[in-house]
């Protein structure tokens, strides 16, 4: 193949802006090879550098609490939680890939983020999901949605990881360009942790796994640019994945680092070779010297430029400790995988690419790698004009509804509110036997074996409130997603995100962005809940539109006693349902306003970072003492909607219930009010002065709503809900809307 004259064009035609090939020029002393451009162009790329976020990330906290290193030090987050162990977790999205070719884009999203969790050491055992869509009306949302829930459940399923948890919403703006954020959570003991470094002169370097084929190519590229029609013709950009193959380098990988046998391993994901290379080289302020006529090839010829580029899956970098390469080979050969010696650590910070007798590329592995000397931009900023209309939104001028029976089943029946079951059924929720509170409840619950410990995880973001106020949206974000944790008994640790916005080169975009970075920085702090790391995914934008801005929040937290492990549905007859926090008519961005009115406008709820800690702390208390039966937060749909699913969570024993819930100005406004900090719970009726000994002492308002019991909801003493009814407009809405379509 004969390469391309490397020119300024070449360049543009490769992503890169004028000045940043001029400064690779002035870096190398000279132009760059054809190999290089490509190095540098994947690197340089928002997908690997964050050139346009890396500076406001570098705003969040980002050590303290649990955590054991830093954002961004490692391949995933690693906190803390005793008895010698530690979690490893990470959010990472697979956007562009999942538009173009959903089954293998949600996959290989899923594979990637196993494998940035198994290299820190970690053995996975829990895997969550964030999904966005457009509207189900639409045949290629079916489609997308389709293709990327059977790629999660046949990559995890097969892996042999449980799916735990997961958020799906729907809404035109993600019609073009959906969402597909995959989350990992690993167990680790604090003596087996691996690092992403290279150091020690002499040291071997070897590539394990799967064989480099073209698949992938420029993939990083491709997620670093706005969806367009020219994506269809970047299917092969996307990755092809291999969950058996990923089974047995888990296992291979989890033996060399037990043995002691490397000094460091990094997964091949997002610009393949060139990254693993680079970052570890810069990390370990070392270089390599690097043959690509070692790398195992399942394509006859490839170019230096292709095998530095591929993304193909399941492939790892490792650096052994020089003497015990035979043992590492044997390890893998045991596990029928390739492991071959490609290159060596050497002292000087240049990596240097040989292929077929030529020098390919050298280069400062600091001028490609994350926090390096990668460019870094901040953008001009400005309002959304938007704003100015949502924020003038008066609710008081919408018609009120003839019935609130007919307005609640609307709701419960909206697929944002209804039970994702048609999801998570795809899904092995239970394997591996960790899994004590599967999908569907407030937080998923999964038991650390051999301790009296489990982990509460889940992952959040509500859209339209970041849409109508980035700032307090984000804060909404990271709230509720502890608020779930601590429904669910646990104590929030940690979190990571997976920031997906639209194009960071648009003011008031990049002014979005940076608010919503504010209000997560703000809301981590008063939590003590440090950004453990995650995933900038910018240009997600179709030409019809762009996305929401959608920064979703995994949240892990502690269970450190299993007997506090709490759920959402009510246990038992004749319980006592009391709702925690205080209500003030907020309908702005709410299920409601959209789903019956069809508006997303207004401002969202207010969010008192104070009252929510409280409220966590009022909880927790409750819970340690064990009075606590049940336990939902308030969220979309509003305090009936959550009624609603307290009764209808657990279908083998739905418990209605009869409450009396005051009306502040108006029904819909209060039922449907979408205020934050506030949370349903139930109790036996003999601990009644107990709770409200305990309650009355916090700084929390509480209010007494009524009684379990029965068949059915009854509010007010006119609105009266059939529970059988309730449940098959909540569990077999989006299973009806899926068939029916796939039918007719």
């Amino acid at each position: 193949m004969k390469e391309p004259e490397v020119n300024l064009q070449l360049a543009f035609e490769h992503g890169l802006t004028e000045e940043e090939y001029g400064w690779i020029c002035q870096r190398l002393g000279r132009t760059p090879t054809f190999t290089e451009l490509g190095i540098f162009s994947v690197m340089w790329s928002e997908h690997c550098s964050y050139k346009n976020s890396i500076a406001l990330l570098k705003t969040l906290p980002r050590s303290g609490g649990r955590l054991l290193v830093s954002a961004g030090e490692e391949n995933a987050g690693l906190v803390d939680i005793g008895d010698g162990l530690a979690i490893a977790f990470k959010i990472e999205s697979h956007n562009h890939p999942s538009a173009v070719e959903p089954y293998q884009g949600a996959a290989t999203g899923v594979g990637g983020i196993l494998r940035d969790i198994f290299t820190m050491g970690a053995r996975p055992i829990a895997s969550l999901n964030s999904l966005r869509f457009g509207t189900l009306d639409d045949a290629r949302t079916r489609y997308l949605f389709e293709g990327v829930v059977k790629g999660i459940g046949d990559y995890g399923n097969c892996f042999g990881v449980p799916t735990v948890a997961g958020e799906v919403y729907f809404d035109e703006c993600y019609k073009g360009n959906p969402l597909v954020n995959a989350m990992s959570i690993g167990l680790v003991d604090t003596k087996y942790v691996a690092s992403a470094t290279a150091k020690g002169k002499g040291n071997p370097v070897m590539i394990v796994g799967s064989a480099t084929g073209r698949d992938g190519i420029h993939g990083a590229t491709f997620a670093s640019e706005e969806i367009s029609e020219k994506s269809e013709a970047k299917r092969p950009s996307v990755q092809v994945g291999d969950p058996f193959t990923e089974k047995l380098l888990l296992e291979a990988t989890l033996e060399i680092i037990k043995q002691g046998l490397i000094v460091g391993i990094q997964d091949m994901g997002a610009a393949g070779i060139s990254c693993s290379t680079s970052e570890m080289s810069a990390k370990g302020e070392s270089g390599m010297i690097i043959d690509l006529n070692k790398v195992p090839l399942r394509e006859h010829g490839m170019s230096a430029y292709e095998i530095m580029l591929s993304e193909s899956q399941e492939r790892m970098l490792v650096v052994a400790k020089k003497g015990y390469e035979d043992k590492v080979k044997e390890i893998f050969e045991k596990w029928d995988l390739n492991c071959e010696i490609i290159g060596e650590v050497i002292d000087e910070e240049k990596l240097v690419i040989n292929y077929q007798g030529e020098k390919k590329a050298e280069i400062n592995p600091q001028e490609l790698a994350l926090g390096g000397n990668a460019p870094v931009y901040i953008r001009d900023t400005a309002e959304p004009k938007y704003l100015a209309e949502t924020r003038n939104f008066d609710p008081g001028k919408l018609p009120e509804p003839d019935s609130i029976i007919d307005v609640l089943e609307k709701i419960i029946s909206s697929p944002n509110i209804a039970s994702k079951k048609w999801v998570y059924e795809q899904y092995d929720s239970m394997v591996r036997t960790n899994t004590i509170v599967g999908p569907g409840s407030d937080a998923a619950v999964i038991y650390i074996k051999e301790t009296n410990k489990a982990l509460a995880a889940k992952t959040d973001c509500n859209g339209r409130y970041v849409y109508l106020d980035p700032k307090e949206g984000t804060k909404i974000a990271v709230a509720e997603s502890a608020r779930n944790v601590v429904c669910s008994g646990g104590i929030p640790l940690a979190i990571t995100n997976c920031l997906n916005f639209g194009n960071p080169y648009k003011p008031e975009m990049y002014w979005t962005f940076k608010k919503a970075i504010e209000g997560m920085g703000e809301a981590c702090r008063f939590f003590n809940t440090p950004v453990t790391g995650g995933n900038v995914s910018f240009y997600n934008e179709s030409p019809d539109t762009s996305v929401y801005p959608t920064p979703v929040i995994g949240m892990v937290g502690l269970i450190e006693n299993l007997e506090n492990i709490t759920t959402a549905e009510f246990k038992d007859e004749e319980d006592l349902i009391y709702v925690l926090g205080e209500d003030y008519e907020e309908i702005g961005g709410s299920e409601y306003l959209k789903t019956i009115h069809g508006l997303v406008t207004g401002v969202p709820p207010r969010l008192d970072l104070q009252t929510e800690k409280d409220l966590h702390s009022l909880l927790l208390e409750l819970i340690n003492e064990q009075i606590i039966c049940s336990a939902h937060d308030v969220s979309e749909g509003g305090i009936l909607t959550a009624l609603a699913e307290c009764c209808l969570i657990n279908p083998e024993k739905m418990i209605g219930a009869k409450v009396n819930i005051h009306i502040k100005t108006r029904e819909d406004f209060t039922f449907f009010s979408e205020s934050q900090s506030k949370i349903i719970v139930s109790i036996e009726p003999e601990n009644k002065e107990k709770f409200e000994e305990i309650a009355s002492r916090s700084f929390t308002p509480f209010q007494f709503l009524g009684v379990t019991g029965g068949s059915r909801l009854i509010v007010n003493d006119q609105d009266d809900f059939s529970l059988n009814h309730l449940a098959d407009l909540y569990y077999n809405s989006i299973s009806k809307r899926m068939t029916h379509a796939i039918g007719g």
